[in-house]
């Protein structure tokens, strides 16, 4: 059976001072009247029901979600004791699914991405499980069609497609402008699959420049569907260290010492993601060209990709007054009046205790103010 495992554990430091250690972004409604992880798992309906559905966070953050999701099953909404980065937070999902069911196929999908309509991505789940249960040793991924260089994505080379039935060789990369990957209304076709050269880091603008060049190489959504037992035969394969701790957490699942063995274990694995532990590492791994939009919504430049921006160029939520004011982003409250005058190229973000003013061009700097704070000890800030 399709299980989904939504990986909602990140701080969102970048969404500073909306975003705070107890209430990071994937649990705020930026846009939508949903927050990040509601939607997340609203976009999963009718084809992963609440009993097939894990949510895995920080453990801080357990109650905050399951006061978000009362749906899903509490046991399924799984605490990590401290962040150690995506591999071993997807190990730890798998070891615990596969007792459930030996014979699981996973999708993994972080909480913190918008994607539009719901119906194609589900269409590309199911497409995706299809080809892993034709070849269950398959790790299947989804690329997003780059329409800039991006310096802030990692990258997959696509190699030939792969040709069976449920998939059609693919058409070149589309080149209009916008983040947002442009794949208009769901289709019943299957989109292009492709076997996988090899994964890329972050590049330098210059090598970003060369890749969008060349139409060979996909954004990385982080999104992933393979058999639980594939995964975890993986790391064991090519993550030696991360794949013993678990493996001692998955004996324990059952014992009532087992969140002291959490501790102890998960506690002593050294942070590594799952492309840098599997994905370069493994083979087969197949790429599907995502038939869905898709935004990461990595910090405050995305607002202006979500709601649009007025005829100056300004994004707005809120009460805002703007006298010669182009290009800024605002988030406000309905009872805050923020006004602007004479300025551009702002990120202005007003909450009850804290109000951030920063370039808008700076914005990666932002969690540098997190940093900043911590090393103040002005914890009722962060």
């Amino acid at each position: 059976m399709l299980h989904a495992v939504i990986m909602a554990g990140g701080s969102g430091t970048r969404f500073w001072p909306l975003s705070r250690a107890k209430r990071p972004k994937q649990l705020l409604d930026l846009v939508g009247g949903r927050t990040m992880l509601q939607a997340t798992v609203d976009r999963l309906a009718g084809l992963v029901p609440a009993e097939r559905t894990w949510v895995i966070t920080n453990r801080d953050l357990v109650p905050a979600v399951r006061a978000q999701l009362p749906e899903l099953p509490a046991q399924q909404i799984l605490g990590e004791p401290c962040k150690r980065d995506t591999a071993p937070a997807i190990g730890l999902a798998g070891v615990l699914l596969v007792r459930q069911d030996p014979q699981a196929t996973m999708v993994v999908l972080p909480a913190d991405h918008r994607i539009e309509p719901g119906e194609a991505l589900r269409g590309a789940i199911r497409q995706a499980a299809e080809l892993v249960e034709r070849d269950p040793r398959r790790l299947v991924t989804f690329g997003i069609r780059p329409t800039y260089p991006a310096e802030t994505f990692g990258y997959i080379e696509r190699g030939e497609s792969l040709v069976e039935e449920g998939s059609r060789p693919g058409s070149e990369p589309a080149s209009d402008g916008g983040m947002m990957a442009q794949a208009g209304a769901a289709q019943a076709a299957a989109a292009p699959v492709y076997h996988v050269v090899r994964f890329r880091e972050k590049p330098a603008r210059s090598v970003a420049e060369e890749y969008l060049a060349s139409g060979r190489f996909y954004w990385n959504s982080g999104i992933f569907v393979w058999k639980g037992r594939t995964i975890l035969e993986a790391l064991r394969a090519h993550a030696q260290d991360i794949w013993q701790r678990l493996e001692a957490i998955g004996r324990a699942a059952a014992d009532r010492d087992f969140s002291a063995t959490l501790d102890r274990e998960f506690t002593q694995i050294r942070p590594k993601s799952i492309d840098y532990a599997v994905m370069e590492h493994y083979q087969p791994v197949v790429v599907i060209e995502a038939p869905f939009a898709w935004d990461d919504v990595g910090s405050w430049q995305a607002l202006a990709r979500l709601i649009g921006t007025d005829a100056d160029g300004n994004a707005v939520q809120g009460r805002h007054l703007g006298l010669d004011t182009q290009g800024c982003i605002i988030r406000t409250s309905d009872d805050h009046l923020v006004v602007t005058l004479g300025v551009s190229d702002l990120i202005v973000v007003h909450t009850p205790d804290a109000t951030l003013v920063a370039d808008r061009q700076r914005e990666e700097a932002i969690r540098r103010i997190v940093e900043a704070l911590v090393q103040r000890g002005w914890q009722e800030y962060f």
